[in-house]
């Protein structure tokens, strides 16, 4: 691989160059971004240049069923304290759409890059990685993602070994087993709302005790962690025992959990808790989440849930009945086709709310909130699901690709 003072190769230029090309055509297309198919072309014609982009940054890998796109952002906010970063901050996060990013931070320092579950290996060998911060796994796409623990063991045998520095949440313990094949990991008590997944002891399959907080494996003693970092309320705890405020724009608890692991990843390169948290604070949307928009005259705040966990933290975070709340649920291939997983949701958390349920799936959501005994209509489309919901502000919930149905619809 060339040092560190060598430009990149004629070979990577060219392949830089024509990914652009390839990108700004799809865009002129009116086909999106075009960051996917610029990196497919670009690593097609050299396939090492991700290594090769990534080796003049310091680079910090976020992976997590739930909250990698915001917690990407909020990392990149802090670490630009220290100097230009390059993100890929639109959520782009496999090995094209994270090539494509890099391609365009060559004056960057840090590359702060969100990346799917199921890529984090590899991406983490390609990029060397000085950190690597993992939140939390749960079930999700049931008709193509691994399962749980099979990610799990995926990362665990992936990170075994690894320079980088892990940051990772000792509250979930499927977490905790795969970062325990770090030789340097950095405990971080971010919480758990979300438990159905971490029942079993993913190292022995034993039952896991859950007393309060804690958690234990009574069969073989695999056991949670001391955290150095924690979330404690409104406030971020450092290993120093020092409280620093969290005050973020973006709301709910989860995303305070993502502000403590984003300021112990920031802390790595050596920027203060204090400053991280304040640059934090400059976040209002990511990719449009939390947005609040005007549409048909009425306010409508647009929240992304894709899978059980997701929406149970979007649930806590939604303001009080009798608020209207919009559901939209879809099952095309980015959402995974298999809409069982809506039976995992505790949907009785909705009761006293107006509900009213759109997008390609609306039926399987109707029968599922007809067995929660939960009162709903059925409409064709978001323009008549407005209409017909009573006055006040509206909370918007829907799944990936409903949701970016929703953003367009609204003009956002």
């Amino acid at each position: 691989m060339a040092g560190n003072s060598d430009p990149l190769s004629p070979r990577a230029k060219l392949a830089v160059t024509a990914g652009k090309a390839v990108a700004a055509a799809s865009r002129a297309a009116g086909r999106g971004s075009g960051s996917v198919i610029g990196g497919r072309v670009a690593l097609k014609l050299d396939p090492d240049l991700l290594g090769r982009l990534a080796q003049n940054l310091d680079v910090v890998l976020v992976s997590a069923t739930n909250g990698k796109t915001t917690t990407t952002r909020l990392i990149a906010e802090a670490l630009r304290a220290a100097g230009p970063v390059v993100s890929n901050a639109l959520g782009a996060n496999m090995p094209a759409g994270i090539t494509s990013a890099l391609a365009g931070g060559s004056e960057s320092k840090f590359g702060v890059i969100e990346v799917d579950e199921k890529y984090l290996a590899g991406v983490a060998r390609d990029t060397s990685p000085k950190c690597i911060a993992l939140l939390n796994l749960s079930r999700d796409q049931l008709d193509r993602a691994a399962e749980t623990r099979m990610l799990a063991e995926n990362w665990r045998e992936g990170l075994a070994g690894s320079k980088a520095v892990v940051v990772a949440n000792c509250d979930d313990p499927l977490v905790v087993w795969a970062a325990s094949s770090s030789p340097n990991v950095v405990w971080v008590a971010a919480g758990q709302m979300w438990k159905d997944d971490a029942w079993s002891c993913p190292s022995c399959g034993g039952v896991m005790q859950r007393p309060g907080d804690d958690w234990f494996c009574g069969e073989c003693g695999f056991r949670r962690p001391t955290p150095t970092w924690a979330l404690s309320g409104d406030h971020v705890l450092d290993p120093h025992g020092s409280a620093w405020p969290i005050h973020l724009q973006l709301p709910g608890r989860a995303n305070k959990a993502n502000a403590a692991s984003s300021a112990a990843v920031a802390a790595v390169f050596g920027v203060p808790p204090q400053v991280a948290l304040e640059r934090m604070y400059q976040v209002q949307a990511v990719a449009g989440r939390y947005d609040v928009v005007q549409f048909q005259n009425r306010d409508l705040r647009l929240l992304l849930a894709k899978n059980p966990a997701g929406w149970l933290e979007t649930f806590s975070l939604i303001d009080p009945p009798p608020t209207p709340v919009i559901l939209s649920v879809n099952a095309r291939g980015a959402d995974g086709t298999d809409t069982s997983w809506l039976w995992d949701v505790d949907y009785t958390r909705l009761t006293g709310h107006p509900i009213f349920v759109i997008g390609d799936r609306k039926l399987d959501l109707a029968v599922r909130l007809e067995v929660a005994n939960q009162h709903f209509q059925v409409c064709e489309n978001l323009d008549q699901a407005v209409q017909q919901a009573p006055p006040g502000r509206i909370e918007v919930i829907a799944n990936y690709t409903a949701f970016q149905d929703l953003r367009r619809r609204v003009g956002n």
